[in-house]
């Protein structure tokens, strides 16, 4: 791929970005900057909500990216919406092409250790595939960790990979739904 610019999605591609950038010769910019009193979007209640907080929450600098070939490098692409809103802030700043890359593999499976993810439902890459997923955010390419490389990356951390991999270090929950927990204690 021929690029001019690695960008990170703040702040969670910065130093991925920046490794990538190192690794393959393509200058690093800050092409993006983030309003640091905006939360997790990905996690807002609704699709509403993510896409107002994405709005609010970046801000791309046309000065950096005007005509210019850009790799975008994040942390994850959980549903597409917060990315496909990243990848048209980029254009809409002048960004010629935009080739995503993702430090993780794709979510395949549901999370029930701590990431909001209860479900395969709404997760994108259970729908499409890298191809139609470049499509649905508006990326010119998109490319992501092979779950392979996984092992390598943590085999010191002792780390869950079972949203990439569906293999789950404990029994997997009966019960899915993400608010079971939330009941009176008592009828009172």
């Amino acid at each position: 791929m021929a690029a001019d610019l690695v960008i990170g999605a703040p702040d969670s591609g910065l130093d991925a970005a920046l490794g990538f950038s190192r690794r393959s010769g393509i200058p690093y910019g800050i092409g993006l900057i983030k309003n640091k009193y905006v939360g997790r979007t990905f996690i807002a209640p609704g699709q509403e909500s993510r896409t107002d907080g994405v709005r609010i929450k970046l801000a791309a600098i046309a000065s950096v990216l005007q005509g210019k070939r850009v790799v975008l490098v994040d942390d994850s692409i959980v549903r597409g919406t917060t990315m496909r809103r990243v990848v048209q802030l980029l254009r809409d700043a002048g960004a010629k092409e935009v080739h995503v890359r993702v430090t993780a593999p794709p979510f395949l499976h549901p999370c029930f250790y701590g990431t909001d993810i209860d479900s395969t439902e709404h997760l994108i890459a259970c729908r499409h595939t890298v191809q139609e997923t470049a499509a649905l955010i508006g990326a010119d390419s998109l490319g992501y960790l092979p779950v392979e490389a996984l092992g390598d990356l943590t085999k010191h951390a002792g780390s869950c990979a079972a949203c990439f991999s569906g293999v789950y270090p404990t029994k997997v929950p009966v019960s899915v739904y993400k608010n079971r927990f939330e009941q009176r204690l008592s009828s009172e």
